[in-house]
Formats: C-alpha cells, structure tokens, sequence
C-alpha cells in the first residue's frame, strides 16, 4: 500500500511532465492547427488535390493524437487528485483505485512521451537493417544469427512486417552477412537506436576447449526514404551482377538466376538484394535502398562538417561499441551509450528490446 507522501509526489510528477509535454508540443497552438485543419476539410475542392489532403489527414491525425491524448492524462490526473482528497477526508477508502489510476496514468504518459520523442524527420519511416559480422570466424558468424533472430523476435512481438533482402549464410555456420527491412509504425525512429557494433562475450560452443571468447557485430540502420529524396544514379556510377542465390537460406531464399549485386564505384558501397520474384524486382529494390544509404552518407558528410566547424568532437559510430551482451561469468546486456542494463539476456535475445530503445530515445545520442 502507498503512503500518503509517495501519492503526493506521484501525482507532483505527472503534473510537471504533463505541463512540461503541454509546453513541448504548445498545446494552445495545437488545438488551433486541428480546428483549421478540420475546416479545410469542409472546403468542396479539398479532395481536389490528393498529395496536399493526404498531407492534411496526416496532420490531423498526429494533433488529434497529442491533443486527445494531453486531455485523458489531465482528466485521469483531476480524477486522481479527488480520489486522494477523498481517501485522506477518510470518507471513504479509495486506496486500491488510487493505486490502479497511478499505474494507469504513470504507463500512459510513459508512452506518450515516448512517441513524443518520435518526431524526427524520418522516424516514421519502415527500418532497412543491415548486419555484418567482424573477425573471428564462425563464431562471430553465429553471433550475427543469434542477432538475426533478435530482431526477427522483436518484429513479431511489435506487430512489425519482417522482409528479408539478402542472406549469405556462414561458411560452417552462421551467416556471412545479411540485410532486411522492419515495417511498422515508427519502425526507424524505434531501431535506429540499434546502430553499430554489438559486442558478445560468452562460452564458444565452437571452442572444444570451452574458453570464453569475445565477437562483434556491425549493425547499420537507415530509414527507407526514397519515395522523398531525389539522388541521381547514372549508369556509368554503378556495377550490376546477376547471380543465382544460395546457401542454406532455407525459406528466405529464391533459387533462381535473379539475384542483383549493385557496386556504387565511387563510394564502394554493395547493395544485393536476392528475396524478389524476378529479377526486375531485385534491382528495383536493390537501387532503392542504394539510393537510401547514399542519402545517409550525404547526411553524416554534412553533419560531420558542421561538427568540424563547431569544434565538436565527431563519432565513428559504425566503428563504435555500443551494447555488450554478456553471457558467461555472469548474465547482463548493457548499452554504453545511456548505462541501461538488463540481466535478463534471454528475454533481451527473444527481442525484448523496449527499454534499450526508450533509455535512447530519451538521451543526449537522439538527435
């Protein structure tokens, strides 16, 4: 049972979030936007244009979502606010409502200011994940698998569509390297988080001698964009290879002659993409995603530059450790960059993998 000083400053809490989001979003000028907004749709010629009503409805609906949203919590928060005056009046005992109305509003406005935090550029764009396992043979291979399967998990528990784009198994076992997208709502915005090298320590299976090895795995995340971005590829700037696909692939893989390989010469970046029906189909979405990373490249190009002239000190975040899972002496997944931990590895590998991508969200590394 709470006590009567821990309510007090429950409901203190959710007043300064509740007022500090009321800020953050300027509910006043939010509330106005939604009723313009809602007026257009009213006007005979709004359905006229359909990239700019498309564009209309999707702002509705995101200040429908705050402003909804920012009334509920205040309302559950007045509600709490009676109860508490009642309870302590002693009229009569409403700790157990009080109780559920405090969890209630503390998972409610938890997931509001995360989907708050949601709001970059490209956030609401589906996730193109690439992975690629460094030194050590098989059992970094392995540990690129177990990875796979991570987010694979994480996909499913999330409601989010897994498609696969390219997987080139291990030599004994493992895989070589592999790429996919996660399509969901806020599937960037939520995995970009899981951007660059992932580090296991742990008893190698492989290891007769049953030491304790240590593997990495580079994980690249980009948003796909190329429905709003416009790079120029011409012919001559890349290298296209057909080759049949194969490997222990299982169902993921198409065994035909239509898998594509495309090489951009100048910045030497390999795209391949093997899991279409045809042919057509692989370049076209092999030269999308290509189009995608080459945009993120100009970005981080950009953004490097900026820091130089700041004097900022830069990252190379591809190169950087950012999570160490650790399985043997002990049980602990930790991310460097915000010290969140979970001892619970098991559930972390079966995808469980919120409180890595909330603990990132709300740090100084989201920007």
């Amino acid at each position: 049972m709470l006590e009567n000083y821990e309510i007090v400053k429950a409901i203190d809490d959710f007043k300064r979030r509740i007022d500090e989001i009321k800020v953050a979003i300027n509910i006043d000028k939010a509330k106005e936007d939604l009723k313009t907004d809602e007026e257009k749709m009213n006007d005979p010629n709004f359905w006229l244009n359909q990239d700019l009503s498309k564009q209309v409805l999707k702002e509705i609906k995101s200040l429908k979502d705050k402003v909804t949203t920012i009334d509920d919590l205040s309302s559950k928060l007045e509600e709490l606010n009676f109860y508490f005056d009642m309870h302590k009046s002693e009229e009569e005992d409403l700790m157990e409502d009080i109780e559920d109305l405090i969890k209630k509003i503390e998972k409610e406005l938890s997931d509001f200011e995360i989907r708050m935090l949601l709001s970059g550029e490209y956030d609401e764009a589906d996730a193109i994940i690439d992975m690629h396992p460094g030194a050590g043979g098989t059992e970094s291979q392995d540990w690129c698998q177990m990875l796979f399967r991570m987010y694979q998990r994480y996909a499913e528990r999330n409601n989010f569509t897994f498609e696969l784009l390219d997987y080139q198994d291990g030599e004994e076992a493992g895989i070589k390297s592999v790429s996919f997208v996660i399509r969901g709502d806020k599937a960037y915005g939520k995995l970009k988080s899981e951007k660059g090298v992932h580090r296991l320590v742990r008893i190698s299976p492989f290891d007769s001698n049953a030491r304790r090895h240590t593997s990495f795995c580079a994980v690249s995340v980009i948003p796909d964009i190329d429905k709003d971005i416009d790079i120029e590829i011409k012919p001559e700037d890349i290298k296209v290879d057909t080759y049949r696909s194969s490997g222990a692939g299982g169902q993921y893989i198409n065994k035909t002659e239509s898998a594509i390989r495309i090489t951009h010469i100048k910045t030497g970046i390999v795209v391949s993409c093997q899991t279409q029906r045809s042919q057509f189909q692989n370049r076209d979405f092999a030269m999308r995603v290509l189009k995608a990373k080459l945009y993120q490249l100009e970005l981080e190009a950009q953004d490097k530059k900026l820091k130089e002239i700041s004097g900022e000190a830069s990252e190379n975040s591809f190169g950087s450790q950012i999570r160490s899972y650790v399985f043997h002496p002990y049980s602990m997944v930790k991310d460097h960059r915000t010290n969140y931990e979970n001892f619970n590895v098991n559930a972390v590998m079966d995808g469980d993998l919120d409180g890595f991508i909330n603990a990132y969200l709300k740090s100084p590394y989201n920007k």
